[in-house]
């Protein structure tokens, strides 16, 4: 006659599936960095914690040069003293601005790190804007023509009023930094994410990872999900940093021309072959609207976009549409 095993026999199998069945060579882990949160995923038969670390280590070295809210930051400094005198800086920093002033020319000034000036004046959490009159006079000194770049990495602004941020493109540089960190570790299958911005590392072990564009109006849907594999995703949203005043969203990503939100659109999506591109090129597309976001972006190789205005209307760019 078949008896029946003890209870703490069958707990014991059950506890030795279980973990036979949680012991995943997917390991995950999040943490908060740079004003948000941080997220990797990656395929790796040995523990990653090691890893997790040096990615936080990373990011947070990245935070202290570049933050604007960290006082001895280099570009809090610049932005202290860069109006008085030239101020050396290190040759990663020297590199973004580089990179910043390609994209200011490229975007015919849609892509401007020198909205600080005026951006400096909002407060998103208290819900404060500036008024028109600070607003003007903020504005006055907006244009990146201010940044003057001299030899042996050295920086100053041409007039004084003039501020900085990299908020559109530092987030796609630590991700890139981030990649290259577990690319050097043999990780050859990942997806790393930084607020809006992340990259896939190779696929989902035979298949395409979906990545989803988050729903600009309701943070519980997404409002598409697109198959990724080795390639970069950024998203530029007017639901990332905002308020309402008066009827108005006042959100963070504002025009080089007046120091005001963008009106019309709601988030743009941009993939590229890096992140610090998509980064910069999903601002710039918010701040050039529908038909001139998407004129830069098909003259781009290996770029896409896909817009989302604030009636739910979407556009794509042209290597996106199917043919007729």
């Amino acid at each position: 006659m078949h008896r029946p095993r003890p209870l703490r026999s069958l707990f014991a199998s059950l506890l030795l599936l279980l973990s036979l069945t949680l012991h995943a060579d997917w390991q995950q882990h999040d943490w908060d960095v740079m004003g948000t949160r941080a997220s990797v995923s990656l395929w790796s038969e040995d523990d990653a914690a090691p890893l997790f670390q040096q990615l936080e280590t990373e990011m947070e070295r990245l935070n202290q040069l570049l933050s604007p809210w960290v006082d001895d930051s280099e570009l809090a400094r610049l932005n202290r003293l860069g109006h008085e005198k030239p101020q050396v800086i290190s040759a990663e920093f020297y590199r973004l601005l580089e990179r910043s002033l390609h994209y200011y020319q490229l975007t015919e000034g849609a892509f401007d790190i020198t909205f600080a000036s005026a951006g400096h004046l909002y407060d998103y959490r208290e819900g404060k804007a500036p008024n028109d009159a600070q607003l003007a006079e903020a504005a006055s000194h907006i244009g990146a023509d201010r940044i003057e770049l001299l030899p042996d990495h050295r920086v100053r602004f041409r007039t004084p009023g003039t501020r900085i941020d990299l908020g559109g493109i530092a987030k796609g540089h630590a991700i890139d930094r981030g990649i290259a960190l577990l690319s050097e570790a043999g990780i050859e299958h990942a997806w790393l994410s930084l607020g809006g911005d992340s990259y896939v590392l190779g696929d989902h072990r035979g298949r395409p990872w979906e990545v989803g564009i988050r729903h600009p109006r309701n943070p519980e849907k997404v409002a598409m999900r697109l198959p990724m594999a080795d390639l970069a995703m950024s998203t530029s949203g007017d639901y990332q940093r905002y308020f309402i005043q008066d009827g108005r969203r006042i959100h963070h990503i504002l025009s080089p021309q007046t120091g005001k939100s963008i009106e019309g659109l709601a988030s743009v999506t941009v993939l590229a072959d890096n992140s610090l591109d998509a980064d910069a090129l999903s601002t710039s597309v918010f701040v050039l609207g529908v038909e001139n976001g998407l004129a830069l972006i098909n003259r781009l190789p290996e770029t896409s976009a896909i817009i989302i205005d604030r009636g739910g209307n979407v556009f794509y760019s042209n290597d996106l549409t199917t043919p007729e």
